[in-house]
Formats: C-alpha cells, sequence, structure tokens
C-alpha cells in the first residue's frame, strides 16, 4: 500500500496549474468576459475551497497551522469591504455554502474521484440554494434583479474606463474619427453579453465552481503531504459518465418545443452546462491524439492574441469554433469512444 503521507509525483509539477490559476484569475475581471461571467473576483470561489481542502486535510492527520492559514485567509477575504448590493451577499453565501459542501463531501466520500466529489458538492450548494429560494427573502427574482444590477455595473464602469482612455490621445480621435464610435459599439456588444450572462449565470456560475474547486484541489495536494485523494488526472484521459448525454438531450428539447418555452431559460442553463462538461471531453479527445503539449500551445497562443486590438476578434472566433468541435468530440465519444479505437504512436 501507498504511504499517504508520500507525495504524489504527478502532483509535484506546478507549471500548468500555475497557468490555470493565472487565467482563472486573471480572465474574469480583466476581459471582456466580465460582462458574461457571474463572479468577477475568483478569489472569493477559490480561496474558502481551498480552507475547506486544508480543514479536511487536518481533520485526516495533516498540519494544524496548514489549515488554520487558510481558513484566515478565506475569512478576511469574505470579511474585506465590498461594494453595498444584494449580488456580493450572494456570492459570499455561495462561496460558504460550495466550501462548506465540498468540506463534507471529501469528509464522508474518501474513496470517490475528485470530479465525482465537485458535481456532489456543486449540486448539495445548488440544491440548499433551491430550497432557500421557497422561504425567506431569497426569490429568483431578486436574484435575478441582482446579477441585473451588477451586470450593468460593470458594463458602466468598463465603459468610463474605455471612454478615458480614448480621451488621453486626442490625436487619434482627430486623425481617426471613426474612432470616436467604438464607445457605443462597445456598449452594445457588452449589454448583449450582460443580456445573455443575466439568464446564463446558474450554469456559468457552477462551471466556475468546478474550475475553481478543481484548482483548490491541485493546490492543496502541492503544499500539503496528506492526501484527500488521487490526483488530478490528465487532460486526454478525462471522461465521465455517459448518462451525462441525458442533460444535453433534455436541453436540446426543452429549447426547441415551443410548448415548452416556458423552461426556455432553464434548457439554456443545461446545455451550456452539459455542453461545456463535453467540450472538455472533447479536448482530452483533442490531446490524446494531438502531441504531447500541442494543444496547450494552441490555447496558450489564442489566450496571448485576445490582448490585442485587433486579433483578439479573430481568437475569439478561433475559441468558438473550437470549442463547437470540441463539443462534437465530446458528444460523440460517448458512443464511438475515440480513444479506444487508436492510441497516438508519440
Amino acid at each position: 500500500m501507498q504511504d499517504a503521507d508520500a507525495p504524489a509525483l504527478s502532483e509535484r509539477g506546478w507549471g500548468k496549474l500555475l497557468l490555470a490559476l493565472v487565467a482563472f484569475l486573471i480572465i474574469p475581471p480583466f476581459t471582456p468576459l466580465k460582462a458574461l461571467l457571474p463572479v468577477e473576483d475568483t478569489f472569493l470561489l477559490l480561496l474558502p475551497a481551498l480552507a475547506a481542502c486544508c480543514l479536511v486535510g487536518w481533520w485526516a492527520g495533516g498540519r494544524f497551522f496548514l489549515a488554520i492559514t487558510w481558513v484566515a485567509l478565506a475569512a478576511w477575504m469574505l470579511f474585506q469591504p465590498a461594494p453595498s448590493g444584494a449580488f456580493y451577499n450572494l456570492v459570499r453565501g455561495w462561496t460558504l455554502l460550495l466550501a462548506g459542501s465540498f468540506g463534507l463531501v471529501c469528509l464522508f466520500g474518501t474513496h470517490r474521484p475528485f470530479f465525482s466529489r465537485a458535481l456532489t458538492a456543486t449540486s448539495l450548494a445548488l440544491a440548499l440554494v433551491l430550497a432557500m429560494t421557497t422561504r425567506g427573502p431569497l426569490s429568483p427574482g431578486r436574484v435575478q434583479l441582482a446579477v441585473q444590477a451588477e451586470f450593468a455595473r460593470r458594463n458602466l464602469d468598463q465603459i468610463a474606463t474605455f471612454r478615458a482612455q480614448l480621451r488621453q490621445y486626442p490625436e487619434v480621435l482627430k486623425s481617426m474619427p471613426q474612432v470616436a464610435s467604438l464607445p457605443d459599439e462597445l456598449s452594445g456588444r457588452l449589454t448583449m453579453m450582460a443580456d445573455t450572462g443575466a439568464k446564463l449565470y446558474p450554469s456559468l456560475l457552477l462551471l466556475e465552481s468546478l474550475i475553481a474547486l478543481a484548482l483548490a484541489w491541485g493546490i492543496y495536494h502541492r503544499i500539503s503531504r496528506t492526501r484527500l485523494g488521487a490526483p488530478l488526472g490528465f487532460l486526454k484521459d478525462f471522461r465521465f459518465n455517459d448518462q451525462f448525454v441525458w442533460g444535453v438531450i433534455a436541453g436540446i428539447t426543452i429549447v426547441l418545443i415551443p410548448a415548452l418555452d416556458f423552461l426556455d431559460t432553464t434548457g439554456r442553463n443545461l446545455l451550456v452546462f452539459f455542453g461545456a462538461l463535453y467540450a472538455i471531453r472533447g479536448f482530452g479527445v483533442l490531446s490524446w491524439f494531438m502531441a504531447p503539449g500541442a494543444l496547450a500551445a494552441v490555447l496558450l497562443v489564442g489566450f496571448a492574441m485576445l490582448w490585442w486590438p485587433v486579433l483578439n476578434a479573430v481568437a475569439v472566433l478561433g475559441f468558438m469554433l473550437l470549442a463547437l468541435a470540441a463539443f462534437g468530440l465530446g458528444l460523440g465519444d460517448t458512443w464511438a469512444d475515440w480513444r479506444s479505437r487508436a492510441r497516438p504512436t508519440t
């Protein structure tokens, strides 16, 4: 039997984890995607989840100092002054429910793989939220209004920042008068993204939460010698229960049948959530057949292009096409099982 205190060899590397961590912390607050993603400050999702891992690790025989340090950091962050509004209270409440649910699942499901634990924890947190909406002041309508108000605030801030930057370069406005219309065009695009985000925030929040839990799991097993379970597997090996395909089928059915229009938002959220999971599975299939590191290099180049004024549109289009292709591969893997047919020779 493997010594429980021995560090897992596959968890010693920090390179890919740090890249994923930087992307998770930078993309929501510093790119136009802040008009779409529910949680802008992703530290609010990450730190409580990491604190929960450390607490469970301490209960399993790990270091008390590690647990108390991360719990203190999470508490300090959650109690920092924040702009007034119901949205910030909702986010803080969700992060506590998520971290608590994940801690309980890890405590009582020691033999389950990470993905099963993360899905169970997010489902439990979501069930608790739905239960609270049936009684008390937390109603779906109020949550929707809080989310819409938050997205409107973010869009106003982005437009104000963009206009201020243009005013710093009056010579550009004189030489290129068409630039003066860019703030209005940007406002229209951000409004469309915000409307979409306000409808899809449940599925997007669950996806952000799963990523936060995965990062917390990976970080914990690099800073602690006490194992909570098996390490995160490689992307090329990622798969899940094929019965998840019914989530996609249910979403498509609800969206396409006119008689189910009253469930349209639910159907679209099902499509986004399960579609994203199958897209990740499709990226695993691509990683299986591509040369080692090739997929990561392509994604890194595309991410770098997002920061260039002209190339960012090309990068967004490329990411969309790649995501659609990955979704098709992942969904097809349910029946074709691509990775069992042939193995890469390199």
